[in-house]
């Protein structure tokens, strides 16, 4: 009997520098490839009440699992799906396939290895092995100058024992064929976000229109980003603009769930500065790879900390669970542009800038006061790429209680709003009942005179929201 392995597909969607497959082809005659549509993950509600995923990232994950099918049948092999628990599903798999070893990717995060501790056990029973890879990070733990449990715990100490000092591993490459067992077992089909209890996707926004799942359009992107309109070599300078699809890489996504490969996205960095151009922008996107490599660490080193309300600090935080102030925020109801326009495109699009994340999660903390976990977890429900040491890591960071080097770190918003929304573009395409609203008060119209309100047709409290804080003090 020839020997199978199942490869278990995580949040590592894709076929290039895929460790788990590669190390499954090395091992096995036979491979079995499959995706499990975790209930608890697509049905489930967090503990604050959002759904677990929204209608964004499910919409992108399906369509990623169907890319993922699409290459593998190309290769002479195909995906078998389950929607279930994954401790479940893929052990009744492996029974049915009588494999010996499964290969995942190893996660490190709370539910992530609860699944997998159970999926480990019922595998002992039949006499089988979950064999554990990784493949989430640019740099190998391996190969770092310090154990996880040494992480430095600031990001500039992280960063310069790290680069220009531990060397980049190469991507592995895709392999070209999959060896794949007689199967008589039903292969199971992509479930539709009917089946998983959601809505259909409306098509209003560019985001809604470009973040299109799976690794060929990963790879597309990645390409376009670099090549086609050479938009890296400004990366620096445009990458806190909010309006548009150039502004970013948006490689976040298709990194997220794993359509893309740090390591592939330096190789083609590290090409690009070789062949075209090589600058402070360049330099930018591998420093924010680093930012999601250290993330991840501190996740590792921290553990369950980093979802405590107390933080990796362990510092006493204030925040009320005020759901009436939290409910104004999430609505894009609080009188403040720059924050209403940033939640309504996360609510319309499941994507936020980076700029936009920062703002909007000081204003909820620092100025509303409201329990900085209420704002993680709707970042966890609605991001398109949700990835929870990055999100909590980032959440942590903003509320003070994680690894910020400057204390009490607090937006000035409107500050914020004049230097990356100058004109105030972002704000009227967000926020269509400011059209009429001149620029030298489209950040703040809530100050704008009872004069001035009847010259321009605008009301507060009536076309708009008055805010619910005193914007005053930012004057």
């Amino acid at each position: 009997m020839k020997h199978t392995a199942i490869v278990w597909f995580r949040n590592d969607l894709r076929l290039h520098d895929n460790e788990a497959l590669t190390e499954a082809l090395l091992k096995a005659e036979m491979v079995v490839p499959v995706f499990v549509f975790d209930e608890r993950v697509f049905k489930g509600k967090t503990s604050f009440g959002f759904s677990k995923t929204s209608v964004y990232r499910t919409k992108f994950i399906i369509e990623s699992v169907l890319d993922l099918r699409a290459h593998l049948r190309k290769l002479g092999s195909d995906l078998i799906i389950r929607t279930g628990k994954p401790e479940e599903e893929i052990s009744r798999l492996a029974a049915e396939v009588q494999s010996q070893w499964v290969y995942c990717n190893r996660e490190r995060t709370t539910e992530e290895v609860s699944v997998q501790d159970k999926l480990e056990k019922n595998l002992w029973k039949i006499g089988q092995e979950l064999c554990y890879v990784r493949g989430k990070m640019l740099y190998h733990t391996a190969d770092l100058p310090f154990p996880v449990s040494q992480v430095p715990d600031i990001f500039t100490t992280f960063r310069k024992e790290i680069e220009n000092i531990i060397p980049l591993r190469k991507p592995l490459e895709a392999p070209e064929v999959i060896p794949f067992p007689v199967y008589r077992h039903d292969r199971g089909e992509v479930p539709t976000l009917a089946d998983l209890g959601k809505e259909t996707v409306p098509y209003q926004h560019i985001e809604n229109e470009k973040f299109i799942g799976g690794e060929s359009h990963a790879l597309k992107q990645l390409h376009y980003y670099l090549y086609e309109t050479n938009h890296i070599s400004q990366y620096k300078e445009t990458r806190n603009k909010m309006l548009g699809w150039t502004f970013s890489s948006k490689f976040s996504a298709w990194l997220a769930i794993g359509c893309l490969s740090p390591k592939k996205v330096m190789q083609e960095l590290l090409q690009y500065e070789k062949t075209v151009n090589k600058n402070e922008s360049t330099y930018w996107l591998y420093f924010e790879l680093l930012w999601r490599d250290y993330f991840r660490l501190i996740g590792k080193k921290y553990g369950n900390r980093i979802f405590q309300k107390n933080g990796i600090r362990n510092i006493q935080n204030g925040g009320r669970d005020d759901m009436v102030a939290f409910h104004a925020w999430r609505d894009g109801k609080t009188g403040v542009p720059l924050i209403d326009a940033n939640m309504r495109q996360l609510a319309q699009t499941g994507f936020m800038s980076n700029r936009g994340r920062q703002n909007v999660a000081s204003f909820l903390i620092k100025d509303l006061k409201v329990n900085w976990l209420i704002g993680a977890e709707y970042f966890e429900s609605m991001l398109i790429d949700y990835d929870p040491c990055s999100n909590y890591g980032n959440w942590n960071y903003i509320a003070g209680i994680g690894n910020d080097p400057r204390e009490d770190r607090c937006f000035n918003i409107p500050l914020q709003s004049k230097k990356y929304d100058p004109n105030g573009d972002f704000i009227r395409y967000w926020i269509p009942e400011l059209d009429a609203v001149p620029g030298t008060h489209i950040h703040q119209p809530d100050l704008m005179s009872i004069e001035m309100q009847a010259k321009y047709g605008f009301i507060t409290g009536k076309d708009y929201p008055s805010a619910i804080i005193n914007t005053a003090k930012w004057i």
